[in-house]
C-alpha cells in the first residue's frame, strides 16, 4: 500500500504548489498530454466510458499481478484528469487500488471548478478503475 500512497502524495504535492486555478488546469492538461494516445486496437467501445460526456477510454490489463491502466480522451481536460488517475492507480495490487478513496482529487482542488457533467464523467471513470480492479483481485485469489 505504500507505493499508491506515495504516488497519491506526490499529486497532491505538485498540485499544492500551484497557487491559481489557471496553474491547476495547466498541470492537468500537460498530464493528459504527456500520455500516448491509445492505438486504433484499443479503442474499443468496451473500454470507452458510459456517462463521460467526451470519449474516454479506459483500458485496463493485469501484469505480474499489478494492474494497468491505458487512457485516452477526445478532451484534453479528461484526459488529463485520467492521467492523473492512474499515475496514481496504474501499476498496484488491485486490493491497493480498493482501499484508496479518490478523494485525493477532492483535496488537490481538481474537483471543485468541474461542471457537473465532468464531476459524473469523473465519478463513472473511478467507478470503472474500481470495478477492475475488483475483478482482478478476485482473478488473483482463483
Amino acid at each position: 500500500m505504500t507505493g499508491i500512497l506515495q504516488k497519491k502524495d506526490k499529486i497532491l504535492s505538485d498540485l499544492a504548489a500551484l497557487p491559481t486555478t489557471d496553474d491547476r488546469y495547466k498541470y492537468i492538461i500537460e498530464m493528459g498530454r504527456g500520455l500516448p494516445p491509445l492505438s486504433d486496437a484499443r479503442r474499443q467501445d468496451k473500454f470507452l466510458i458510459q456517462g463521460c460526456m467526451s470519449q474516454a477510454w479506459l483500458v485496463p490489463e493485469l501484469k505480474d499481478g499489478r494492474v494497468l491502466f491505458h487512457v485516452d480522451s477526445d478532451a484534453l481536460i479528461v484526459k488529463g484528469i485520467m492521467a492523473i488517475l492512474i499515475a496514481v492507480y496504474s501499476g498496484n495490487l488491485p486490493s491497493d487500488n480498493l482501499r484508496l478513496s479518490p478523494e485525493f482529487l477532492r483535496e488537490g482542488g481538481i474537483t471543485e471548478h468541474l461542471s457537473m457533467n465532468r464531476r459524473n464523467g469523473l465519478s463513472s471513470v473511478v467507478k470503472q478503475i474500481m470495478l477492475y480492479s475488483t475483478a482482478f483481485e478476485a482473478l488473483s485469489k482463483s
